[in-house]
């Protein structure tokens, strides 16, 4: 063989890796599920979210708050007079006695083995509900193993709260209190240093912040952190730490529920102008269902009137693809096999439903 046609075979074999497929694709890392309030029919459908979620592979589901009524009787456990059923009476201390065992018996024992985190909303501090009261109920959860080893590698001595974090596949998952409005002063502290160090660290690539009310400034307006000043306040500031820890080059996701329906790109709008972070708001786990907000854009995943949880898939490189999971009626009848009457079943579906439209109000310090 002579040394041109040598020249030509080595020329060729140089040019070969052109031509192949990219050697790292992106991949799916991490799949987890997360919505909030599972009031009023929550025994009925979070049983039908529970079996899809573990059916799905997902490594956990993240409860973003209100879980029972407690100011009135949940309709699962006392159901409506006008479905006529043989229930036992059920007074207003039994109620209250038994509304957070309850949701873990029949909301949260439905997930098995799976790793279960859960939120804080609104309705866990109505009379006579405390903090104190909830870490007590809920401290296995709050207290797990994973979340006590990372409270370990942080340094943290503070035993199990209301607010903490979690870091799984280099994604930090934060879950955030602000079941009365706003953030009180402790955990803003912890929130700035959590994210000084999210920024900081080589090894987390995205952050995912998860609260029971929607930052202020989102498409849900009227019923999120623009209800108070001291929400405004500290709600902007937590915005704007994780819009800048955006602009540093990581991935930053806001999940919230608290109104009763499902909507993405939640932050898109005049309130925030270009600065939009990628949020979603999913309250669809059984609550009573609210109308959506006038003027909300089409061309989205927002609606009302179902149940259902967001499945967020975590890629290999660092950004998350999240789908809306629904769970119809016929879910709802092979979770509940006979648990509950199919009159009661039928009414969760059809009935449990708020007809009013929330009226827009301006996101103003000082109202």
């Amino acid at each position: 063989m002579t040394n041109h046609h040598l020249a030509a075979k080595l020329l060729l074999l140089l040019a070969l890796p052109l031509c192949l497929p990219a050697q790292n694709p992106t991949a799916p890392v991490l799949k987890f599920a997360v919505s909030g309030d599972s009031r009023n029919c929550g025994d009925v459908v979070m049983p039908a979210i529970a079996g899809q979620v573990v059916a799905s592979g997902a490594s956990f589901y993240w409860h973003l708050g209100d879980f029972r009524a407690i100011y009135d009787f949940d309709e699962d456990m006392a159901p409506p007079h006008e479905l006529h059923l043989d229930a036992p009476h059920l007074s207003i201390i039994n109620y209250l006695q038994k509304a957070w065992p309850d949701f873990i018996e029949h909301q949260l024992h439905p997930f098995g083995k799976l790793e279960v985190f859960l939120g804080i909303g609104n309705h866990e501090l109505i009379f006579p509900q405390t903090r104190d009261r909830y870490v007590a109920q809920f401290e296995s959860y709050l207290n797990s193993q994973r979340l006590a080893a990372q409270r370990r590698a942080d340094g943290d001595a503070a035993g199990p709260r209301t607010y903490y974090h979690w870091v799984m596949n280099h994604t930090d998952f934060l879950s955030l209190d602000n079941a009365s409005n706003s953030f009180d002063a402790e955990q803003m502290k912890w929130i700035r240093a959590r994210l000084a160090a999210d920024r900081k660290s080589s090894d987390v690539t995205t952050v995912v912040a998860g609260m029971h009310e929607a930052l202020p400034g989102s498409k849900g307006l009227s019923h999120s952190m623009c209800d108070s000043g001291a929400g405004i306040e500290t709600g902007r500031e937590v915005y704007n730490l994780l819009w800048d820890l955006q602009q540093s080059g990581k991935r930053v996701y806001v999940l919230a529920s608290h109104s009763h329906f499902i909507m993405d790109d939640v932050f898109r709008t005049s309130y925030w102008g270009e600065r939009v972070l990628p949020g979603w708001i999913v309250g669809t786990a059984g609550a009573v269902r609210y109308r959506l907000p006038e003027g909300v854009a089409s061309g989205t995943i927002a609606r009302t009137d179902v149940y259902g949880y967001l499945l967020g898939t975590v890629m290999s490189d660092g950004s998350i693809r999240f789908e809306f999971r629904q769970i119809g009626l016929e879910d709802l009848r092979r979770a509940n096999a006979g648990r509950y009457p199919d009159a009661l079943v039928g009414w969760c579906y059809e009935k449990n439903a708020d007809q009013k439209i929330p009226k827009p109000e301006a996101c103003v310090a000082g109202k």
